[in-house]
C-alpha cells in the first residue's frame, strides 16, 4: 500500500495545479496592468502634465548672454547697406580715403533681457489650454481603463458560459451513451429491432459533435480573454461560484457620469479653451527690454588721425573698455494678423460645435443602452425564476420516458424527444444564469459605475 503513495501524491498535486481558478477581479487587475493601450495612455498623461509645467515657464523673461572675440579690419564707408539674408559685417570705423588692411582683435560682451510683460492674457490662456489638454488625457485614460474592465468582464462571462455549456453537454453525452447501452442490450437480447441501437448511437454521435463545437467556441472565448489580459496563452479555469445567485445591486438606480462621457466632455472643454487662446491673438504684446554691453578693441581712440595707432596683441583687443546700456518698453501689434486670427477663431468654433455634437451622440447612446439594460435585467430575472422549473419538468419527463422504454412501454422517438428537451433546458438554464450577470454588467457599462458590478465579487 505504501508504494502507491508517490503516485497518489503526484495525482493530487496535478489536480491541485489544474484546479487553481482565475477570479474575475484577478483577470481585471492583470488586464488593466498589462494592456498596452492603457500603458501608452499613462505615458501620454505624464507627458501632458509635464507640458503644463513647461507652459508655466512662458512667464519667465528671455535672458541672453553673448560673448564674441574677433580679428579683422575696421574700414568704414558712407552709403546704404542691407544685410540680405542675415549676412553682413558689423565692422565700424572712419570712412578713410583709401582701403587699408590694418587688423586687430576686438570683442563684444552683452546681456539682453526681453520680457513679454503684458500679453492681454495670452500666456494665462496657454497655461489653461495645457491644463485642459492634460485633463483630457486623464479622462482618456479613465475611459480606456473603464472600457477595458467592461471588456474583460464580458469576455470572462462569455468564457464562463461556454465552460458551463460544456459541462451540460458532457452530461447529455453521458445520458446518450447510457441510453445507447440500454438499447444495444435490448437489441442483443432480441427485445428490440436493430434500428433502435443504430439510432441511439446516432444520438451519441450528435452529442459528441455538439460537445466538440462547444469546446471550439470555448477556446475562442478563452483566447479573447487572453488577448484582453495581455498575458501568455493559457487555458483558464474560471470561478463559477457566483453564477447561480442574483446580484444584490441588480435593482440599484445609482447613475454616475460615465467615464466615456467625461472624456468627450473634456474634448469639448479643451476645444473651448483653444478658442479662448485664439481670440487673444487679436491683441498686441507689450515687452520690456534691457541690454547691457561692453566692447573691447585693439584700435586706439587716435586711430582716426593716426592709422598706426592700433595693436595686434590679443589681450589688448579682448579687454573691455567701453560700456553701454539700454532700457525700454515696446508694443508689437501685427495688424494683418487680425484677419488671420478671425479665420482661426471661425475654424475653432466649428470644431467645438462638432465636438459638442459628438458628445450629444454618445450621451444619447448611453441613455439608450441604460434603458435597454434595465429591460434586459427585468427579462433576465423573469427567466431566472422560470429556468429551474423547466429543468425539473424536463428531467422528470426524461426519467419517465427512459423507465417506460426499459419496460417496452414507449418507443425510441419519445425518449429522444425527452433527451432533447432535457438538454435544451439545461443549456437554457446555464445561459439564463449568466445573462443575469451580463445584464448587470451592461447596466454598469451604460451608467458608468463599474463598482456596481465588481462590488458583487
Amino acid at each position: 500500500m505504501f508504494k502507491k503513495w508517490p503516485i497518489f501524491l503526484l495525482l493530487l498535486f496535478s489536480f491541485h495545479s489544474y484546479s487553481q481558478t482565475l477570479t474575475l477581479k484577478d483577470a481585471i487587475e492583470r488586464g488593466v496592468s498589462n494592456y498596452g493601450t492603457i500603458k501608452a495612455k499613462n505615458k501620454y498623461l505624464a507627458a501632458s502634465k509635464e507640458t503644463v509645467k513647461q507652459t508655466k515657464t512662458d512667464y519667465l523673461p528671455n535672458v541672453t548672454l553673448s560673448a564674441q572675440q574677433d580679428y579683422g579690419t575696421v574700414n568704414g564707408q558712407n552709403g546704404p547697406l542691407y544685410g540680405f539674408g542675415g549676412y553682413g559685417v558689423a565692422s565700424s570705423g572712419l570712412p578713410l580715403p583709401q582701403q587699408n588692411w590694418n587688423a586687430a582683435f576686438g570683442a563684444l560682451y552683452l546681456v539682453n533681457v526681453n520680457w513679454e510683460v503684458f500679453s492681454f492674457g495670452r500666456i494665462r490662456e496657454r497655461i489653461n489650454l495645457s491644463k485642459a489638454e492634460s485633463e483630457r488625457s486623464a479622462k482618456d485614460l479613465d475611459q480606456e481603463t473603464f472600457q477595458q474592465k467592461i471588456k474583460i468582464a464580458a469576455a470572462y462571462l462569455n468564457l464562463l458560459a461556454s465552460q458551463r455549456l460544456i459541462v451540460s453537454q458532457e452530461k447529455n453525452l453521458e445520458r446518450a451513451t447510457v441510453f445507447h447501452n440500454i438499447a444495444a442490450a435490448r437489441v442483443k437480447n432480441g427485445l428490440l429491432a436493430g434500428v433502435d441501437s443504430t439510432l441511439a448511437y446516432a444520438e451519441v454521435s450528435r452529442a459528441v459533435i455538439a460537445l466538440n463545437q462547444l469546446k471550439d467556441r470555448a477556446k475562442d472565448e478563452n483566447n479573447k480573454l487572453v488577448a484582453l489580459m495581455g498575458v501568455a496563452i493559457e487555458d483558464f479555469v474560471l470561478d463559477s461560484s457566483f453564477v447561480r445567485r442574483v446580484p444584490k445591486a441588480i435593482l440599484s438606480n445609482a447613475v454616475t457620469l460615465n467615464p466615456v462621457l467625461q472624456y468627450y466632455k473634456s474634448r469639448v472643454d479643451a476645444g473651448k479653451q483653444s478658442l479662448k487662446l485664439y481670440k487673444k491673438d487679436y491683441y498686441p504684446t507689450v515687452n520690456l527690454i534691457g541690454i547691457y554691453q561692453t566692447r573691447g578693441s585693439g584700435f586706439s581712440s587716435e586711430y582716426a588721425a593716426n592709422q598706426h595707432a592700433f595693436s595686434q596683441n590679443y589681450l589688448d583687443g579682448i579687454r573691455p573698455d567701453r560700456q553701454n546700456y539700454l532700457f525700454g518698453i515696446g508694443l508689437t501689434w501685427n495688424l494683418t494678423s487680425i484677419a488671420r486670427t478671425a479665420k482661426k477663431v471661425t475654424v475653432q468654433q466649428y470644431t467645438v460645435s462638432g465636438l459638442q455634437d459628438e458628445y450629444d451622440v454618445v450621451d444619447q447612446q448611453l441613455k439608450t443602452q441604460l434603458d435597454a439594460a434595465e429591460a434586459k435585467i427585468k427579462f433576465a430575472l423573469d427567466n431566472y425564476n422560470e429556468a429551474p422549473k423547466q429543468v425539473r419538468a424536463a428531467r422528470q419527463a426524461y426519467l419517465q420516458k427512459t423507465t417506460l422504454y426499459k419496460n417496452g412501454l414507449t418507443n425510441l422517438v419519445d425518449v429522444t424527444q425527452a433527451l432533447y428537451a432535457l438538454n435544451r433546458a439545461e443549456i437554457d438554464s446555464d445561459i439564463i444564469y449568466t445573462n443575469v450577470w451580463q445584464s448587470l454588467l451592461m447596466k454598469a457599462a451604460a451608467s458608468g459605475d463599474f463598482d456596481l458590478f465588481i462590488s458583487e465579487f
